[in-house]
């Protein structure tokens, strides 16, 4: 089992290298994909996490499943790939969610699909993000606050939400307990 520093150092030279054979500069590489120079390297370095959501675009721009990335392996299902209960891989992208990948083998998948765990904290002021395309999301267990387009809106287990994911968005866990949900990226 790898630390999460081995992790993050695993992914990001999965990122370097699919750079580096596509002959792209970090620099060209960063303004393609709109962040700074300097936290691009640390992703690459793998000295900072990387948002689930950064991953999705970045295997995106390379044409390769996320499972690369996350794994090093090469998807290879392509008729259907099961995921046993608790088995998924686990992605700390970000310290507001925890990520449990419920498809990494599967060839050409027109989503990536999430389950996310997330923790009551006392900062509820969410750091939000953003990426290309569409998502949906299903609230499992608990509640959330989730945060879009200067909207707030309270989600109960069972209630779900879809929207474009390249408004900045992010989600809170309510009355002090932890939720969970459904997320499917496309």
């Amino acid at each position: 089992m790898f630390t999460l520093n081995e992790y993050n150092k695993n992914i990001g030279n999965r990122v370097k290298e699919l750079r580096e054979l596509s002959d792209i500069t970090i620099q060209d590489f960063a303004e393609e994909l709109d962040i700074d120079e300097t936290m691009y390297k640390q992703y690459e370095n793998g000295e900072v996490d990387i948002p689930a959501s950064f991953l999705c675009e970045i295997a995106n721009k390379f044409q390769v499943d996320l499972g690369l990335l996350l794994t090093g392996e090469e998807t290879r299902m392509n008729i259907f790939d099961v995921t046993r209960a608790d088995k998924g891989i686990s992605v700390e992208r970000r310290k507001e969610y925890k990520y449990e990948n419920l498809c990494t083998k599967f060839i050409d998948k027109k989503a990536e699909i999430f389950i996310v765990t997330v923790d009551p904290k006392e900062d509820t002021v969410p750091s939000l993000n953003s990426h290309p395309g569409q998502e949906f999301n299903y609230v499992l267990e608990g509640s959330l606050k989730f945060y879009i387009h200067n909207n707030e809106i309270t989600l109960n287990e069972g209630d779900s939400i879809f929207f474009d994911s390249s408004h900045r968005h992010a989600m809170v866990a309510l009355n002090d307990k932890k939720a969970k949900f459904l997320a499917i990226i496309m």
